[in-house]
């Protein structure tokens, strides 16, 4: 897609998971919203029981007063270049993917008529697209597959990545965050490559992406920042003879963020609605 296309595209709404879906609906609310007297896409391509998930986020958007709402479920490649699973998404106002599998969503709608749609809403219509767990690692232009998180603190413990959807570059997300101890592999992401900011993100906890420059927190629990543009060390990239060393990666910058916070993504550097700046302290 042309460059020019993508200045200023709509809406993401990244989900850390297990999102309230029974009572206030907060986050889910947010992604009811946008739809407004269009239509929401439930993607299921990533879940393994695609008929039970559908019914359960249904119900729940339908509780929220979304009145057209469809399902893209897509089995296998070949339905992903079908047509009429194309035009589902091309009307859309909003598509919701829910989690599962990372790489199933990526491997079945990469490059996809239905994928090319997507974009189209997000670059082009100025729509919203939003995920929760595996839904919200895809994404970024590079995911997190798999990594152990008790051992991803460790120099022969590489991460696997892979290419994401590519809808926010620059960024690597992680969802379930502290629930499952992820920060070692989070930090360990970074320092594979420090473009890439690190963005973990808790469960019942989203992050609102608007226009691609800057999210809000929503949500219960924490957003977790990972800045690694000033390392000013790491061993990665060292030849090392005991498979164990332990990573070494000196001077990250580290922000946790809270429902209300905002995180400009252009400055790097959070953000209080309403309160003045707050400049980093230099050492004396």
């Amino acid at each position: 897609m042309p460059e020019e296309a993508k200045d200023r595209p709509g809406t993401l709404i990244i989900i850390g998971g297990h999102e309230d879906r029974e009572g206030e609906k907060k986050i889910l609310r947010a992604v009811a919203d946008r739809v407004g007297k269009g239509t929401l896409v439930v993607s299921t391509v990533g879940t393994n029981s695609p008929d039970e998930v559908w019914e359960e986020y249904r119900k729940a958007f339908r509780d929220l007063g979304v009145e057209r709402i469809e399902h893209l479920d897509v089995d296998d490649r070949e339905q992903a270049l079908d047509p009429e699973r194309a035009r589902v998404v091309e009307e859309a106002t909003v598509v919701f993917f829910t989690g599962g599998d990372q790489l199933k969503i990526t491997s079945q709608l990469g490059d996809s008529q239905t994928y090319q749609n997507i974009e189209k809403l997000y670059f082009e219509r100025k729509g919203t697209v939003a995920g929760t767990s595996a839904g919200a690692s895809v994404m970024s232009e590079t995911m997190l597959v798999s990594g152990n998180g008790e051992e991803s603190h460790k120099v022969d413990a590489m991460l696997r990545m892979a290419p994401g959807l590519g809808l926010i570059q620059d960024m690597v997300i992680d969802q379930h965050f502290a629930e499952r101890g992820r920060i070692g592999r989070l930090l360990a992401a970074v320092a594979q490559n420090p473009r890439h900011l690190g963005v973990g993100i808790d469960e019942d906890t989203a992050i609102i992406v608007e226009g691609g420059e800057a999210f809000e927190v929503i949500g219960s629990r924490a957003v977790y920042v990972v800045d690694g543009a000033h390392v000013s060390y790491s061993n990665l990239g060292e030849q090392e003879e005991d498979r164990d060393k332990v990573m070494a990666a000196f001077d990250y910058k580290l922000h946790v963020l809270s429902e209300g916070n905002r995180y400009d993504l252009v400055e790097r550097r959070p953000e209080v609605p309403g309160k003045p700046e707050v400049k980093e302290k230099k050492s004396a």
